[in-house]
């Protein structure tokens, strides 16, 4: 039996950003399975209690983050235990995408107690069998040559989860007995992202890693568009999913016309639907019109364009 309570916490940002390191910021209490529960945010750190706790980031416009959102499910072992991550949410994309104009920054919390005698089952740990079996190319049979890279891979696992890989992997094709295949057109990073989630169902550990990683001279939004496209050209609808929400998340005035673009090429209505509503805001069209991705665009869809005149029209710019 389990028994649940959510709660919305505001933080006041403007103040919290500079309290000390170590220092609790702490929500109103809530009662579940018989035991109070809080939400305590660290800046930068008698019962058993069987609980399972999320926590998930709302964006300055009141949507829910998918890409800042927690699960971890823990026993609790004494009165004023705690738990929680080391690493929640960055400084920076506080700032950029969750601190409103008044200030503050809201973060969903709820907690699941399990109030009968069973065990708490483990989170499914079949994707992380399945990585350590990439990591260690333990009985890998064919290698995917990209950018001078040699991946090591296993031909039953991508055509189990690619359909578009079986004929050419198990099939009568000539690849299907080639110990490499060459691949064009795409980049060492963006392969070995879609590889680790072929065999996971997860981007890295790293995907946070890969969206900030300033090396590799791009930004996130041009990162997952090459992501997303790999993955509608390998039929991956799940991947496709999960690119198209870290796209919202990162989206701007200055981004909002390239995402719409990749939106329509790539076939992600719900996407679309929101890049739409974010240019009629008047304030964000006015700006984004000004971009190279507007050209780019209007070049390249322009009934995509001409939605958009019906949704700003009557709008006094």
């Amino acid at each position: 039996m389990l028994d649940s309570r959510f709660v919305e916490f505001k933080l006041d940002y403007t103040k919290a950003k500079d309290v000390a390191i170590g220092a609790v910021v702490s929500s109103e209490d809530i009662s579940a399975g018989g035991h109070l529960w809080r939400l305590e945010l660290v800046s930068n750190d008698s019962k058993n209690v069987r609980a399972i706790f999320d926590a998930f980031a709302i964006i300055r416009d009141g949507t829910p983050s998918w890409s800042d959102a927690r699960r971890r499910a823990d026993v609790y072992t004494e009165r004023g235990a705690t738990k929680g991550w080391h690493r929640f949410v960055t400084r920076r994309y506080l700032d950029s995408l969750y601190v409103t104009a008044g200030g503050w920054v809201t973060v969903m919390s709820g907690v699941i107690v399990v109030l009968d005698d069973e065990a708490l089952p483990p989170p499914p740990d079949v994707g992380a069998h399945l990585g350590r079996l990439l990591d260690r190319a333990d009985g890998s049979d064919v290698s995917f040559i990209v950018g001078g890279e040699a991946f090591p891979a296993h031909r039953a696992v991508l055509a189990a989860r690619l359909p578009v890989f079986r004929a050419q992997l198990l099939g009568s094709m000539a690849d299907a007995t080639m110990p490499s295949i060459a691949l064009h057109d795409i980049a060492p990073e963006t392969f070995r992202a879609m590889l680790r989630f072929i065999y996971t169902d997860a981007l890295p550990a790293a995907d946070e890693e890969m969206m900030h990683d300033d090396e590799l001279g791009d930004s996130p939004t041009e990162i997952f568009e090459r992501l997303l496209a790999m993955a509608d050209h390998h039929a991956l609808d799940r991947l496709k999913i999960v690119c198209a929400r870290i796209s919202w998340d990162n989206v701007s005035v200055d981004t909002v016309a390239t995402t719409l673009d990749c939106a329509e090429m790539y076939s992600c209505p719900e996407l679309k639907r929101k890049c739409i509503k974010f240019f009629a805001a008047k304030k964000n069209f006015k700006k984004a019109v000004l971009t190279k991705g507007f050209v780019q665009l209007g070049q390249r869809f322009p009934s995509v364009i001409d939605e958009l005149r019906e949704r700003v029209v009557g709008l006094r710019l």
